[in-house]
């Protein structure tokens, strides 16, 4: 495939940024807020975001990539919202649109999770519906799109560092996946460092096996040893840290040893580890329920007595000097949820939050593009 090419698959499967929710009247001023800051024309948003898309061969910042699914999640829905919200607060912490490239949104049916839960009739009908062919060789739901359109674009840039917005953390799948692929291909030794208050290692859940609840499992395989799963700020589960570890060869920091450990320990730890099996890139995906439902509560699953924000900072930011971030995510963030935070504020300090820990990767990101 040729840039000519991707420019025209993106064109089929992407739509501009903020749009990937379909609807007619909601959200709608904030949707065009976005446009008017990172469109010069924002009166037409769809060919001012198809610009962006002649240059890929010169592209040297962060890709952002806004994945508009909850259909994977299963306690309380909302965070198909998160990659408009996020990104209008990341555009205030940031200070500069130039920092990231946005690639826009993945066009979701939001009905749908992956294409293999779907029969021949079904993707007939949302192949006609997305693309007005019914035999279309394109992929109709949003996890599968993922990985296609990554898959595409790591084929003609495989450099490319994609930072993607959730959606539940179902969509965290496509996206490690694909980035793993690439970088196998690649021969670049990796590892995944996954903040989150789960562990999301279920096989199934309800007979499901690609959901918010058990996405890592069906990763850990694509990286070079289970082991280089490394799981901080766990703290709700029905098994203790010992049956994850043994079961699937991953490392855990429970929040309670973060605590008592203190980040920087915790980060020396990490660091030690992924160095001594031999890790070059890191992939860092982010679960707001992580930290604290008193910063992060506008989420499908806040849990309290999570970590703080300078806690997962300080974290990052040790890991981060060690070793080169190429992929990263932010998910779970629920714009509209009022989960009961005690401050009144639960999406403006749940979205503060998630900003400020994904300007970080961002800039992290950016430092490849910069060498």
């Amino acid at each position: 495939m040729n840039f000519f090419e991707f420019k025209e698959l993106s064109s089929n499967i992407l739509c501009p940024p903020g749009n990937g929710v379909f609807t007619v009247n909601t959200a709608k001023e904030r949707k065009e807020l976005l446009h008017s800051k990172l469109f010069e024309n924002s009166d037409n948003p769809s060919d001012e975001w198809l610009k962006c898309f002649d240059n890929i061969q010169n592209w040297n910042k962060t890709h952002l990539l806004g994945v508009c699914s909850d259909t994977g999640g299963g306690i309380l829905r909302g965070a198909n919202w998160g990659p408009l919200f996020v990104r209008l607060e990341l555009l205030k912490e940031l200070k500069h649109k130039n920092d990231f490239i946005d690639l826009g949104d993945i066009r979701v049916i939001p009905h749908l999770l992956h294409d293999k839960y779907l029969n021949e009739s079904t993707l007939s009908s949302c192949k006609k519906a997305l693309y007005g062919d019914k035999d279309s060789p394109h992929p109709v739901s949003p996890l599968s799109l993922v990985e296609y359109f990554l898959d595409h674009l790591y084929s003609i840039k495989s450099e490319s560092n994609v930072f993607a917005i959730g959606g539940d953390h179902s969509v965290s799948y496509p996206l490690v996946k694909s980035w793993l692929k690439n970088k196998n291909k690649n021969n670049i030794k990796t590892a995944l460092l996954h903040f989150d208050a789960h562990t999301d290692l279920l096989v199934e859940r309800l007979g499901i096996d690609l959901c918010f609840g058990s996405w890592v499992t069906h990763i850990l395989d694509d990286l070079p040893s289970p082991s280089l799963c490394h799981q901080v700020g766990i703290r709700s589960s029905g098994k203790d840290k010992s049956h994850w570890e043994k079961t699937f060869g991953v490392h855990q920091y429970w929040t309670k040893e973060v605590k008592s450990k203190g980040p920087t320990a915790i980060a020396e730890t990490i660091i030690q580890k992924m160095k001594a099996e031999g890790t070059e890139e890191i992939y860092v995906s982010f679960d707001i329920d992580a930290i604290d439902s008193n910063y992060a509560s506008a989420t499908g699953t806040p849990e309290p007595n999570g970590l703080e924000p300078h806690e997962a900072i300080v974290i990052l930011e040790l890991v981060c000097k060690e070793f080169k971030v190429t992929g990263a995510d932010m998910v779970e963030v629920s714009p509209f949820l009022d989960t009961g935070n005690t401050k009144g504020r639960e999406p403006d300090t749940t979205l503060e939050t998630s900003a400020l820990i994904s300007s970080l990767l961002i800039r992290e990101m950016n430092k490849n593009g910069d060498n």
